[in-house]
């Protein structure tokens, strides 16, 4: 839950950053967070059974770990005893409500309650556990409160920011929140304390000053503040000494300060109508009506009990742990199904891309000591073609030495900063494929059809002794020629078809002209003999030329 209406004031402060903004980011989570989000998201008996909460916590990890993300799984401790009264309502249990005539009587000291590690929600928090310790991710158990703890090892500068949907975390002392993270657009929602300051004036004890005035997990609020209220309260009095005004004088610095504020007579009524409303709701609750209980809640968010950053459990949450290859494909088995070589196909991009990323990292501190020689290999192989992502710019890559994992697609920005020289050598492989591609085959030359030299001398000389006798006796030539013509003439009989008719004219497309000309020939009589063709047989044969 967190502070009632938090998300709502810090809107403003929202920031929705694309996904490799997460890039080599050291990482907290709210573990009991994701899987609240997840287990709502499926909620059928069907899906419980099949274990969707942990594949979708399984994707999620792979997406961090491709971007070089250190994470840390962080989980609730006891529940405080500030909180248990919200928590037992939140449970539906009843709680006993205090009179007024029992309102300055003190309330026992109540214990830490220890969680029920046999509840189904514990059991889904040791599964995602054990997938976290195969995928080399650290858990960190918590004393009481999970968001406190993330908070402390982000004030402390041992991670770059928290993953949890608690508003709380900011009165915890975060500095940077990511609220939820979709992987299907790759964007992540950020807040930053340093916008929370700087836009909306209000610092960490304004923010536990709003917990007080609108309710949150450990106390109920005070009745007749809204979010627009209690903001321009806070700001009113400002973040250093609002917090010592009301742990000292709890609600009566409340009214002190809307009653300075109001003059007018309609809205002094209305000023003591709401005090009124004030001291009877607190009557009923027994709790924020006096000053030492708003100090027991200030108190809680100032002083949360958690690892301190130096300590044994901290460091050894923070140690980067080994990938567990074989136990994850066993989770794997047990949990989804899977069989080793689908788990292979799942994990080993993305760790083959963390590696890529971390030796972009070491060449880039190499460069910058001014060392040219890496003694670590580039993992990737060669590039195999370019691809577009969702509009983005990929290469297609080989990999080195990564058993199961062939070919994989990485952002173009990435292989350009690891290793440019894989792109030049892509480019000039394809340059020269296409140069050998279009570069023209030498044709055969053709044989020569030419004679040798001797054979055209003897042809010369015989076509030479043949016009020296033409030129002695031409005209004998030119008898001898026309003779043998006429005879052959004569001696070939000319044949006509007269029986079969004549085809039909085709039509045809003639030039119009002024002047027709008729180019028919009337008659043609051929008789071969008397004796071969009969009288009447005489055929007219019209010529169209």
């Amino acid at each position: 839950m967190g502070v009632k209406h938090l998300w709502d004031i810090l809107e403003s402060c929202k920031k929705t950053l694309p996904l490799h903004h997460l890039q080599n980011k050291k990482l907290c989570v709210d573990l009991s967070c994701w899987l609240v989000q997840f287990a709502t998201a499926s909620r059928t008996p069907a899906c419980m059974k099949e274990k969707v909460y942990l594949k979708n916590l399984f994707h999620r990890l792979r997406a961090l770990i491709a971007l070089n993300c250190s994470v840390i799984f962080v989980t609730d401790g006891a529940i405080p005893s500030i909180k248990l009264a919200a928590y037992r309502r939140r449970l539906g249990s009843q709680v006993l409500a205090e009179k007024a005539s029992d309102i300055t009587k003190p309330l026992p000291p109540v214990p830490s309650l220890r969680r029920n590690k046999g509840s189904e929600f514990s059991c889904m928090m040791k599964e995602a556990k054990m997938v976290g310790m195969a995928l080399g991710i650290p858990s960190l158990d918590g004393i009481e409160e999970a968001e406190a703890q993330c908070a402390s090892l982000n004030s402390a500068s041992l991670c770059d920011g928290c993953f949890t949907s608690d508003s709380d975390v900011f009165l915890f002392g975060a500095r940077t929140v990511y609220r939820d993270i979709i992987l299907d657009s790759g964007y992540v929602v950020c807040y930053e304390m340093v916008d929370i300051e700087r836009k909306l004036g209000l610092g960490r004890n304004s923010l536990i000053s709003l917990a007080l005035l609108l309710g949150s997990d450990y106390s109920n609020g005070v009745h007749g503040f809204g979010m627009e209220t209690a903001c321009r309260f806070v700001k009113s009095v400002g973040d250093d000494s609002v917090l010592d005004q009301m742990a000292f004088q709890g609600v009566a610095a409340i009214r002190k300060k809307r009653g300075k504020d109001r003059t007018d007579k309609d809205q002094f009524t209305e000023d003591s109508e709401n005090d009124i409303c004030i001291k009877s709701t607190n009557e009923e609750s027994g709790h924020l009506s006096s000053a030492s209980q708003f100090a027991e809640v200030i108190d809680a968010y100032l002083n949360p009990k958690c690892h301190s950053p130096d300590s044994e459990a901290v460091q050894r949450a923070c140690t980067d742990l080994p990938f567990l290859r074989s136990e994850l494909q066993q989770l794997c088995e047990m949990f989804f199904g899977w069989s080793p070589e689908k788990t292979d196909e799942y994990i080993l991009p993305k760790i083959a891309e963390r590696d890529l990323r971390r030796y972009g990292n070491l060449r880039c501190t190499s460069s910058a000591l001014g060392v040219d020689s890496i003694p670590v290999p580039c993992p990737v192989s060669a590039i195999v073609k370019p691809r577009k992502v969702q509009g983005e710019e990929y290469y297609e890559v080989s990999w080195l030495n990564i058993e199961g994992s062939k070919v994989s697609s990485v952002p173009a920005a990435l292989i350009q900063s690891a290793c440019p020289e894989k792109i030049a050598e892509f480019i000039s492989k394809k340059d020269e494929e296409k140069h050998n591609k279009h570069k023209r085959k030498p044709k055969p030359r053709k044989q020569s059809n030419k004679a040798p030299i001797s054979e055209v001398d003897k042809q010369l000389q015989e076509l030479l002794v043949t016009i020296k006798e033409s030129e002695k006796n031409p005209l004998k030539d030119i008898s001898d020629h026309l003779q043998q013509k006429y005879v052959k003439d004569i001696m070939e009989p000319d044949f006509f078809d007269l029986c079969t008719p004549s085809p039909p004219p085709r039509a045809s497309k003639v030039a119009k002209c002024k002047i027709p000309i008729d180019q028919s020939v009337n008659l043609i009589e051929i008789i071969d003999s008397e004796s071969d063709v009969s009288p009447g047989c005489t055929t007219e044969v019209t010529v169209l030329e």
